[in-house]
Formats: C-alpha cells, sequence, structure tokens
C-alpha cells in the first residue's frame, strides 16, 4: 500500500477587515490514504493547531471560480495586485476568511493531482478494504 504525503508550508493571511490581515502559519496535507480530502492546519496562538478538513476537488475547483456552500467556501481572489485564493470557514465556533497564494497553492495541489489524479480516488490501494470494514460494523 503506497502512503504518500504531499505538504506544504505556507503562510496565509487571517482578513480581519478590507484594509487589515494578519499573518496566519499553516501547513497543507494531501494524504493518498484519504484521497478526496485536503487538510489544512492553521498555527494560530493556541496550544494546539486549528485542524480543517475538506474535499480536494473543492479548493481545486476554487482556484478557478467560486464555489462550495456552507462551512467551507473557496474563490478567487486580487490582493495588492497578486492572485489569491480566499477561503470562507464557518464554524459553531466563529467564522474565518483566510487567503493564500494562488501560486503556491496551485503548486502544491499540482503535486497532489499527480499522486492521485483526479477519477482515480476510488483506485487507490486499502480504501476499498477501509469502506469493506466501516461498512460492516
Amino acid at each position: 500500500m503506497r502512503h504518500t504525503v504531499v505538504e506544504r508550508e505556507l503562510e496565509l493571511r487571517l482578513v480581519l477587515s478590507p484594509e487589515e490581515s494578519v499573518p496566519v502559519p499553516a501547513r497543507l496535507t494531501y494524504r493518498c490514504d484519504d484521497p478526496y480530502a485536503v487538510h489544512i492546519a492553521f498555527h494560530i496562538n493556541s496550544e494546539r493547531p486549528v485542524h480543517w478538513t475538506f474535499a480536494r476537488e473543492l479548493l481545486v475547483e476554487g482556484v478557478f471560480r467560486p464555489c462550495g456552500q456552507g462551512d467551507v467556501r473557496v474563490w478567487p481572489g486580487r490582493s495588492d495586485g497578486r492572485g489569491v485564493v480566499l477561503m470562507a470557514l464557518s464554524a459553531p465556533d466563529g467564522d474565518a476568511l483566510l487567503q493564500a497564494p494562488v501560486a503556491q497553492v496551485s503548486a502544491w495541489l499540482e503535486r497532489t493531482l499527480r499522486a492521485v489524479p483526479p477519477g482515480t480516488e476510488g483506485g487507490q490501494p486499502g480504501l476499498d478494504d477501509a469502506l469493506d470494514q466501516l461498512l460492516a460494523r
């Protein structure tokens, strides 16, 4: 079984207002044993990072056009003349609007798409076994 992990450290911006944002160190993670999901850990001023998981397809599409609804929405934009990807995250504890450099996110997504091409996620080794175990309960 292949256990490829594609990670990228980057600095996101937490948008506080149209005029103000603060840096938020983050780690993007993609694991071939969880081929449909992307994981983001935000390193804020807390003991542990804040984790979000959502569909890789949502982030891929959000680089090009607005998508998502509910808890996670993603869309392209511009900030200081540079391309960014905006992510609106909603949780019972509050909402956050984050922006990431589109070039860094796109390069990381390309690596995930090479590791597991779109449409082949269901064929990853071990996924069928994991689903069988889950459904057997």
